[in-house]
């Protein structure tokens, strides 16, 4: 099976939702085809409603939707629905906590060539500082579709964080169960933990079998959902293993490191060191060059675990 990107496995999971439940209302804000809601228009284009290049009313029309009972999916590039539009996010749909579901497409670096102006790498610190937000970021198809499944059947507030380029399908097995807020565990191991989230869920599992090959076994964990995070696998992790490594294709402040970071502070104090965009911009280029560029690659994990087990 080839790669699949996560926005893709979104409008494939939308389209089947929208058929099953007639609540569900779509927006986009005139980026279908990008993000894929295009696959719901086509089968309940009653049900569709563009809204144009105006992200802050797409979120305030969701949320005069969700007052009325129905589930509307407000769907745009991560850069604009995180950042354009977190007023009315915060004001119009977290404060009364509103059934309002934003996923937002196209997050991270590799969005590639569209440069910095449209790389995400900010949204799910912005996101997961508003009360009342769930915030969830999928590391592949297999999840995607779950995730998506989960959040229709959840009351309230979700951001799900998704992205341009295709990723391997990692979650293809019969034991794999979604549930927000659980960590799922991949790999077991005693030296240190990878808690990975969303493309870099994949890296983990490449530095895991690097790692193996010297010796040094390490366990690791999928956190999917960013908030509310499963302070009971982190708190584990750190206890069982001592050394964390967090993994992430977003800024090292305010996301996945930050979080478990505040988990592991304030419960059981241990080495934490952060895979990520190391709080600078990024620039053209293609996804796989931006990666290495940024140091989010399975070889910089890696480093991580090796520099941390040398400070347990």
């Amino acid at each position: 099976m080839g790669k699949v990107a996560t926005r893709e496995a979104y409008g494939k999971a939308l389209a089947k939702l929208g058929l099953e439940n007639e609540n569900i209302v779509v927006l986009d804000a005139d980026l279908s085809k990008s993000t894929k809601t295009a696959d719901f228009k086509k089968v309940a284009e009653d049900r569709f409603i563009n809204m144009g290049i105006a992200e802050g009313n797409m979120m305030s029309v969701a949320a005069g939707l969700a007052s009325c009972g129905k589930i509307p999916f407000a769907s745009t590039f991560a850069i604009f629905a995180a950042g354009r539009a977190f007023e009315q996010i915060r004001n119009s749909i977290c404060y009364p906590k509103l059934n309002v579901k934003i996923c937002a497409t196209h997050a991270g670096l590799t969005v590639g060539e569209d440069g910095a102006s449209h790389q995400a790498i900010e949204d799910l610190a912005l996101m997961r500082s508003i009360p009342n937000m769930v915030v969830i970021s999928p590391s592949d198809d297999v999840e995607t579709e779950a995730a998506i499944k989960a959040i229709t059947e959840y009351h309230g507030p979700c951001y799900v964080r998704l992205g341009r380029s295709g990723v391997e399908t990692i979650n293809d097995n019969a034991d794999y169960k979604f549930e927000i807020g659980k960590a799922v565990k991949l790999r077991e191991g005693r030296d240190g933990t990878i808690i990975a989230t969303g493309i870099m869920v994949d890296a983990a599992l490449e530095a895991y079998n690097m790692l193996a090959e010297e010796g040094i076994k390490v366990r690791v964990l999928n956190i999917h959902t960013i908030k509310p995070i499963d302070e009971d696998a982190i708190n584990a992790a750190a206890k069982e293993t001592g050394l964390i490594v967090t993994a992430e294709e977003h800024n090292i402040l305010g996301g996945l490191g930050s979080a478990v970071a505040e988990v592991v502070t304030s419960n059981y104090p241990v080495p934490v060191m952060r895979v990520g965009v190391k709080d600078t911009f990024g620039e053209s280029g293609k996804p796989e060059e931006l990666l290495k560029a940024y140091g989010l690659t399975a070889d910089e994990i890696v480093k991580a675990v090796k520099k941390g087990v040398g400070l347990k």
